[in-house]
């Protein structure tokens, strides 16, 4: 089986450094759990199929998912993903509409109507902007790739539930209201995306 190729997220203790100067809860929390590591898929075509399948509720599932698709279909590919049917794509375990979106996107690439690689130039917002013209490809989906594969610095996003739920475990709060969330993420800019990899963890402790 040809297993999509994934490396962990890279960042530093310059990084490191500027969030816990920036934020003195942040930090405590980064000391108790040292290095946070980020497996993410650098080639941005399986990684987009990755993050649509990811926007399935539980993350077990999400696992279960991914891994029949790659035993099933074999390569994740525009070319081999165009060559399968649409039935074949849902029947790895996700919805009608996520198998079309998915073939969709692929077709796209296959017959040139668009290039995926001219994102990797492109400034974050310009990404998202693309992105979700895309059928089925909303915010979330785009700044999980922006994460997940492109290794974008400065991205939180309100769209995740888990980043919520572990800014409000951090922090004690009950409640979190979309002006908090914002005053958060411009505090840990410009290292939003090392912040985001913290916060996934807290949130699942």
């Amino acid at each position: 089986m040809n297993r999509v190729v994934t490396k962990f997220y890279e960042y530093g203790q310059n990084e490191i450094d500027y969030l816990k100067q920036k934020d003195e809860i942040l930090g405590r929390a980064i000391d108790r759990l040292g290095k946070v590591e980020r497996e993410i898929i650098p080639d941005l075509f399986s990684a987009l199929v990755h993050a649509i399948v990811g926007q399935l509720v539980s993350v077990k599932a999400v696992h279960t998912v991914w891994d029949r698709m790659q035993e099933r279909l074999g390569e994740i590919t525009p070319e081999n993903i165009t060559r399968q049917s649409t039935d074949d794509i849902q029947k790895c375990g996700m919805t009608m509409k996520k198998a079309v979106c998915i073939h969709s996107i692929a077709e796209t690439i296959t017959t040139g109507k668009w290039d995926i690689e001219t994102l990797r130039d492109l400034p974050d917002d310009e990404v998202i902007r693309q992105l979700t013209t895309l059928n089925g490809i909303g915010r979330w989906t785009a700044e999980m790739l922006l994460i997940n594969s492109m290794e974008r610095r400065d991205v939180v996003s309100w769209g995740d539930i888990a980043i919520r739920r572990g800014i409000m475990k951090l922090y004690s709060l009950s409640d979190l209201s979309k002006v908090e969330f914002e005053q958060y993420r411009r505090k840990y800019s410009p290292f939003g995306s090392v912040a985001s990899l913290y916060l996934w963890v807290i949130s699942f402790e």
